[in-house]
């Protein structure tokens, strides 16, 4: 008896393609996630896995690479909803030996498994011996991905409405970027999570602009008194101090609940240095071009280094177009563009993931010089010049719905694929989830 493994995070569409291969009396293993499916796979070496290629706790790329090299006989097939080249050229690349596009039908099935096993009655076993499978201790989860405002609807289910909100487990540590309205959501996972224990976030504000502080009223541990204050950093607010701006959006104007009335209230601390520790985690922060006062900031883990700059403008076409009308004024404003770009690679330099403000296409951002949000080249220009590992689209427009940003997917693939770098590139998704340090070590030789 042959045996398969799934790894699908939605179980109905698992529960289907299982039927397809119970028929054919293949024994069935199944994993909801990709960190799961990981550990199956090593146990129990399965001949055939159909993986999908997006899910929480590592994707269809980070389950081919963990397991290709241990693996060598098994066969991944990657399957998705999504017939885009450049993610069948990315699955192949990662070490999957197919990929197939939902829905999946057994005869196309069938015809796969025969073209990439070997024939009946040869050796199919995969090697014995494969080390165990640590997970990572660095967790990134999206909570809010929008920018501007909040866009709840039938097109934007994919992707998301609610605003900027990142969480990351490091270290120990539980660090949430920007308090966005996805925030609400965060803080009542957080509760489910830790129950009658107590919950230690640290949260670090990029801006004060309303789509990056609207959930903090709504944070859910903030009213449990056993929950020690959430610690807030950030840089001045615009015009007021960070204290001044997160209190006055709570005053009885526009919120029934002051601050400093919630049942614990948050400590707000203005930071002054540039950079700066979270237990462990060491934060470097980096000032951008958008307006009023906004910083990005770069976490080092134990585990690699996350960027998240969700609003930042390129200086070079602002600052031409500011320019006086003398050859001396462009050539300054160039000059003064390049330094500030070049800056900012160093800050991103080697990133292992980043996260950025990319909120408009090139033919958008031409409308709308000025208004301190990102365009897809030059993201995907700063990405491939700072050597990331992945870049994630972030901030996504409020008029963009789910086809539109996979549009821009596709578009900023083309672009990495055109300049021959090995940059991945996905767009930030509510609910997705992405472990760094996601490898299985590499087995120990054996001399003979």
């Amino acid at each position: 008896m042959h045996t398969v493994l799934l790894i699908e995070d939605d179980a109905e569409s698992r529960r289907a393609v299982a039927q397809l291969f119970s028929h054919e009396d293949w024994k069935i293993l199944e994993a909801g996630d990709g960190e799961a499916g990981i550990r199956l796979a090593l146990k129990h070496q399965p001949e055939v896995i159909l993986c999908d290629l997006l899910m929480p706790r590592a994707n269809g790329f980070q389950v081919c690479r963990s397991l290709r090299q241990l693996l060598q006989r098994t066969k991944i097939i990657i399957i998705s909803g999504r017939d885009y080249g450049v993610d069948r050229m990315s699955a192949i690349e990662a070490g999957a030996d197919e990929y197939l596009v939902k829905p999946i039908r057994w005869e196309s099935l069938r015809e796969v498994i025969d073209r990439v096993l070997p024939p009946e009655g040869e050796d199919r076993r995969p090697a014995e011996r494969v080390p165990e499978f640590s997970p990572p201790s660095t967790r990134v989860k999206f909570w809010g991905v929008r920018g501007s405002i909040p866009v709840p609807g039938s097109s934007t289910v994919g992707y998301g409405g609610n605003t900027s909100c990142v969480e990351v487990r490091a270290d120990g540590e539980i660090i949430i970027l920007d308090a966005g309205s996805g925030m609400r959501e965060l803080g009542i996972a957080l509760k489910d999570e830790f129950g009658d224990q107590p919950i230690h976030p640290t949260l670090l504000i990029s801006h004060t602009h309303w789509d990056h502080i609207q959930g903090l009223p709504f944070f859910l541990p903030a009213y449990d008194k056993k929950n020690p204050p959430l610690r807030v950093l950030g840089y001045q607010g615009a015009r007021a101090g960070l204290e001044a701006v997160l209190k006055g959006q709570m005053e009885t104007s526009f919120f029934p609940v002051q601050l400093n009335e919630m049942p614990s209230p948050p400590v707000i601390e203005e930071l002054k240095e540039m950079k700066f520790s979270i237990g462990k985690v060491e934060v470097g922060a980096h000032f951008v071009n958008h307006p009023g006062i906004c910083v990005g900031y770069r976490l080092r883990t134990s585990n690699g280094s996350i960027a998240f700059l969700p609003d930042n403008e390129p200086y070079e076409v602002l600052k031409l177009r500011e320019a006086g009308k003398t050859e001396g004024d462009f050539q300054a404003a160039r000059t003064f563009a390049a330094q500030r770009r070049k800056e900012l690679v160093d800050f991103l330099q080697g990133s292992d993931l980043l996260i950025i403000d990319t909120q408009y296409t090139d033919d958008e951002y031409a409308r709308k010089i000025g208004w301190g949000h990102g365009s897809l080249s030059s993201v995907v220009s700063l990405a491939i010049d700072a050597e990331v590992r992945k870049l994630f689209l972030f901030h996504h427009d409020p008029t963009h719905d789910d086809k539109f940003i996979d549009s821009m997917v596709e578009s900023a693939r083309m672009l990495v694929l055109e300049k021959a770098k090995p940059v991945e590139v996905e767009a930030a998704r509510e609910g997705a989830e992405v472990w760094l340090g996601a490898r299985v070590p590499a087995p120990a030789f054996s001399g003979g």
